[in-house]
């Protein structure tokens, strides 16, 4: 299939921002940069509630503990953005090689997924909020430019997003101890206060 190595690199960028791959495929499609892009994501119902979307995941994606529960509420979304997209760019008649490119956008997108909730509950045990920020514009910058370099060179994008995935992997694999100990002690500071809240209560 010409258009997988497409497929992998939307499925990649949509785990990280599934509103952004929406929107700038339609936009690409819309303007006839690329020819590869189905009607359905050109409409502008469509490219309308991408773009809200993308804004309001822009903003929640910075703020601490904000961007950790909107990863949590995307979880099931992000991954099925991937593989609906990855289906639409093979075709729409159902055969099996477009289930084929929706099962690798699908799972591409909850691999990068992951790696990003992951990532985002590492930063969320420093107490600054700059990093947030910081790697908030990182991820939106990285999408765009790599969905935007897969319109010229996918097989060279689709390169790019699997090397970008695996070292993902492998940063989450070891940021997962430090992700254990934050919750450890975060729920050991709950109970400490719960403790003492009933320690200060008056007797009945």
């Amino acid at each position: 299939m010409s258009v997988l190595p497409l497929v992998f690199t939307s499925g990649w960028a949509s785990g990280i921002n599934a509103y952004a791959v929406v929107l700038l495929l339609g936009v690409f499609g819309a303007t006839g940069v690329s020819d590869e892009v189905p009607e359905a994501l050109q409409r502008p119902d469509v490219l309308i509630a991408a773009g809200v979307l993308f804004l309001c995941e822009a903003v929640a994606d910075k703020i601490p503990y904000v961007d950790s529960v909107w990863d949590t509420v995307h979880t099931v979304i992000r991954p099925v953005s991937g593989a609906v997209v990855g289906a639409l760019l093979a075709g729409q008649s159902g055969s099996l090689p477009d289930l084929a490119a929706g099962a690798v956008g699908g799972s591409t997108a909850l691999a990068s997924h992951a790696v990003k909730a992951g990532t985002r509950m590492a930063i969320n045990t420093s107490p600054e909020p700059f990093s947030n920020v910081v790697m908030s514009t990182a991820e939106d910058l990285g999408v765009g430019g790599l969905i935007s370099f897969a319109m010229f060179y996918p097989e060279a994008a689709a390169i790019i997003a699997a090397v970008l995935l695996v070292i993902g992997l492998f940063l989450l694999f070891f940021l997962v101890s430090r992700i254990r100990r934050f919750l450890r002690r975060r729920a050991q500071r709950r109970e400490e206060k719960r403790l003492a809240s009933r320690a200060g209560a008056p007797p009945p």
